[in-house]
């Protein structure tokens, strides 16, 4: 069966106070997405009459409405356009005691907030609903995911990464601590638990963004269907053809002896044939194979490719990103920047991947060799002090290039022109310095032109970032490995990128017959 790779984002949470944003939510989403799943958040901070301020349920007369509001969208919109299908769904949280899922509906359905997990499963058994948990690895009756009361066919897939972090296990290579208050991750409530467990659940990754849909860098969502329609969408759903990834859309395909990611087989093969394909938008560093949750067989790609001799005509992919500039601290003003680019190659632009994490954002292809673009890129901190965490968020993309190895690309930047060797892009990273602009700025605002180091002008400078570029093979592969079988095992992939990005695979369940 020759799927379609479908990338969308089960976990936008979009609030009550945000629903007048119905409409650039949608926008956003459709820019960065095959197909949009609603994730309703009905909660918000109340103060008690103590004073103290928790996290409760809206009253329910304002949550009905608001899900009415979401009800007609999703069927107006999915009438006005059928390539692009959206579905209604909803954060429920009860108790805390089961853990936190989304909702979601293959039409419609009621939005309902009992205490707990199965009486949920009970007031929606009779509609097409699924409920999905996230942020799994949380403490065990504090949001964490309870495995004890978990149905299967209620809740066919879970999400592994989200901006949270990863749930994978309780001692897994990537952190679960942006949250002080719900953390840290434990052991007994994550994914690997769950199937260790002997759950036949399948896997995913999801944002959990509250102010933008699909915000690239917190985890998308692939489904393997056979059309992108609500009918086969939600068939591939119940069937577990998911996997998840940290960023970056990534085309995985794993099978064992012909059957997809989900399946559950029976076989007297003494040897199984592992089938892997994989598409990244960076270079894949290592793919391990997993059995009953351990890891049991590793191929390393980059030492596949890492010194091999590039042909004269190439493809290949490379990420530019637009951000960083001057310290809110000095100039507090300076929240946001619009960049103007176009970019041209003497090859051709075979894609293009949006890599946005706000809206405002614009790409136009003008031919199969250029492309003009517009950026908001926008700063973040969470810390006022010096030195302190402070994120940075940048917007950009990643070209897929054919071209000769020693022709050129063109970038325009905000009228200004640079151009790179396509056999130096693939040689290191690159960067591009605003530092004229920089100290302009002060001049302006601090009449300051001179010190003992570039620091006042370069750390307050808008940067261009140009990744060093990858060719086809160090981020497609297609490989079949055979391994033997002794016993009933779950088996999935974890696809390392060696920009430290991760994919999963869901599991494939194969029991041995005599």
């Amino acid at each position: 069966m020759k799927y379609k790779y479908l990338f969308t984002d089960f976990h936008s949470n979009i609030h009550h106070d945000q629903m007048d944003q119905l409409d650039e939510w949608y926008e956003q989403a459709k820019e960065m997405l095959d197909f949009w799943p609603i994730a309703y958040y009905p909660y918000y901070v109340r103060k008690d009459k103590c004073g103290i301020p928790l996290e409760d349920i809206h009253p329910m007369e304002i949550v009905q409405e608001d899900w009415e509001k979401i009800n007609t969208f999703v069927k107006n919109k999915n009438e006005e356009n059928k390539q692009f299908p959206i579905f209604n769904g909803y954060e429920w949280q009860g108790a805390g005691l089961d853990g936190d899922h989304n909702v979601f509906f293959k039409t419609t359905g009621p939005l309902v907030n009992p205490m707990r997990y199965e009486q949920l499963y009970n007031k929606l058994k009779c509609y097409d609903a699924i409920a999905i948990p996230h942020h799994l690895a949380y403490c065990l009756y504090n949001r964490g995911k309870n495995w004890e009361t978990n149905i299967e066919e209620f809740s066919p897939f879970a999400e592994i990464f989200s901006s949270h972090g990863s749930s994978e296990s309780g001692d897994t290579d990537i952190h679960m601590s942006r949250h002080i208050h719900m953390g840290p991750r434990t052991g007994g409530t994550s994914v690997f638990d769950g199937l260790k467990k002997g759950h036949k659940i399948g896997i995913i990754a999801s944002g959990d963004n509250h102010v933008v849909a699909a915000q690239y860098g917190h985890g998308f969502a692939g489904v393997l269907a056979e059309e992108n329609n609500p009918e086969k969408i939600w068939e591939a759903l119940l069937n577990k053809r998911v996997y998840g990834m940290t960023s970056g859309r990534v085309k995985l395909l794993y099978e064992i002896n012909e059957n997809v990611m989900g399946s559950e087989i029976q076989t007297s093969d003494k040897f199984l044939e592992h089938h892997i394909a994989v598409e990244t938008q960076e270079a894949i560093d290592r793919i391990v194979i997993y059995k009953n949750g351990n890891p049991y067989y590793t191929y390393s790609h980059s030492e596949n490719w890492i010194e091999k001799k590039l042909q004269e005509k190439i493809t290949f992919k490379f990420k530019i990103e637009f951000g960083w500039g001057p310290d809110l601290k000095i100039y507090p003003d300076m929240k946001e920047k619009k960049w103007s680019g176009k970019l041209k190659t003497e090859g051709k632009i075979k894609s293009i991947e949006k890599c946005w994490s706000s809206r405002g954002q614009w790409i136009n292809k003008i031919d199969d060799s250029s492309c003009e673009f517009g950026l908001t890129t926008r700063k973040t901190t969470q810390s006022g002090k010096w030195m302190g965490p402070s994120p940075v968020t940048t917007e950009g993309f990643v070209f897929e290039i054919e071209a000769n190895l020693n022709s050129e690309i063109t970038f325009e930047i905000d009228g200004q022109v640079f151009i790179k060797k396509i056999s130096e892009l693939l040689k290191n990273t690159d960067l591009i310095v605003f530092l004229k602009e920089a100290k302009a700025l002060a001049k302006e605002r601090f009449n300051f032109e001179e010190y003992y180091r570039n620091d006042p002008f370069y750390h307050n400078a808008y940067k261009v970032r140009i990744m060093k570029g990858k060719p086809q093979i160090a981020y497609k592969i297609d490989k079949r490995i055979k391994l033997d079988f002794h016993e009933d095992a779950f088996y999935l992939v974890k696809v390392y990128g060696t920009d430290g990005s991760v994919a999963w695979s869901s599991p494939i369940w194969v029991k041995k017959s005599n």
